[in-house]
């Protein structure tokens, strides 16, 4: 296992960009099990002002200080198109804190471009997986 999927499984603080209020979508099936599995979740979504009991932020920038300051990993649930937004917004956080320390795009989503950015800006990366399925291989 890559040193970027430990370092993210031994965080605590998941921001999940994306997390949907439908429990039917994986966004919400996997944050459902992060949670269950002792990981403090930050819903970002812009459209909704509660997810899984959690305030739900419009975007990580909009995250309060606080929170910023302890974010270990932005977990992403958008196409892959739209992740260099995210990522930059990510930077932005980590400019100032140091955190996040990871950028997890989950199963099917890969852009070397927002990838490249992270790394860039002192962020690891970890695309195409998902942090349930290494979580829950972690654990066994």
């Amino acid at each position: 296992m890559d040193n970027a999927i430990l370092k993210a499984l031994n965080s605590k603080v998941i921001a999940v960009v994306g997390l949907s209020k439908d429990p039917s979508k994986p966004s919400h099936d996997v944050a459902s099990y992060l949670r269950a599995n002792g990981f403090k979740i930050v819903p970002i979504n812009p459209t909704a002002d509660v997810v899984l009991g959690e305030k739900s932020y419009r975007s990580l920038l909009e995250l309060p200080d606080d929170i910023k300051r302890e974010l270990d990993v932005v977990d992403i649930f958008r196409r892959s198109e739209d992740v260099p937004d995210v990522v930059r917004e990510a930077a932005q956080i980590h400019l100032s804190y140091l955190k996040p320390s990871v950028v997890w795009m989950q199963l099917g989503i890969v852009n070397q471009t927002a990838a490249k950015l992270a790394t860039d800006h002192g962020m690891d990366v970890v695309m195409d997986r998902c942090m349930k399925i290494e979580h829950s291989k972690l654990s066994r």
